[in-house]
């Protein structure tokens, strides 16, 4: 794997930690306040169909396949961006990224400002939302970095638990594994009390905002 080496004070092992946080905002804010859709982690918007098929109240068959197709066209993006950048630095591919996502999260924001997040709006913010997640999922991937999706976590979790000297391991990676579930719930602690408290659309430019730190301070 590329990045399989990468430590955890690399520039790119920083960024991702960023963007891990960024994840856990994004889904405070979609399910929280875009009808229980997830548009960060795919495996929840499975279950969740699941759940309104059922007949389960208070979910959305519609939303969540917008989530579900938008993510998979950010992650067709990511695969002809990084066919693009074949043979040239990877901080190029990163940033180029990173850029559109930001670019994506402030769209975002923006429609959320000019028309709130109910009714067509609201599948439109999905729709921008899992783009972006989609975009980086993909472009993640290719690095091929342990532990570091910065989406989801059930890996992560089973790493820790079975990896550690309790099961007869070596803990390999453990600082980084424990990183990835903090700076998940860093993320998705405020961006749950924003939008609780009615300010979706700033949780939204926070998310822009940090994943726009994130490039600034990326330097590899």
């Amino acid at each position: 794997m590329p990045g399989a080496q990468i430590r955890d004070r690399h520039p790119l092992a920083l960024a991702l930690f960023g963007l891990t946080m960024v994840s856990g905002l994004i889904d405070a804010v979609s399910y929280l306040g875009l009808g229980h859709v997830f548009t960060a982690n795919m495996t929840g918007n499975v279950v969740v169909i699941a759940f309104a098929l059922a007949g389960a109240p208070g979910f959305s068959v519609v939303g969540s396949l917008t989530s579900l197709a938008a993510f998979l066209l950010g992650a067709v993006l990511a695969g002809r961006l990084a066919a693009r950048h074949a043979g040239t630095r990877r901080p190029r591919l990163v940033r180029t990224a990173l850029v559109l996502e930001v670019a994506l999260h402030g769209a975002a924001a923006a429609v959320v400002f000019a028309w709130s997040a109910d009714g067509p709006a609201q599948y439109g913010v999905i729709a921008l939302l899992a783009l972006a997640m989609g975009l980086r999922n993909g472009t993640v991937r290719g690095l091929g970095i342990p532990d570091l999706t910065t989406t989801v976590l059930t890996l992560t979790l089973t790493g820790l638990a079975a990896d550690s000297r309790l099961a007869g391991g070596t803990a390999p990676r453990r600082t980084r594994r424990i990183l990835s579930v903090a700076t998940m719930l860093a993320g998705a602690a405020p961006g749950a009390v924003l939008v609780l408290h009615g300010q979706l659309a700033w949780a939204l430019v926070a998310s822009a905002a940090l994943a726009g730190v994130t490039v600034l301070l990326y330097r590899e």
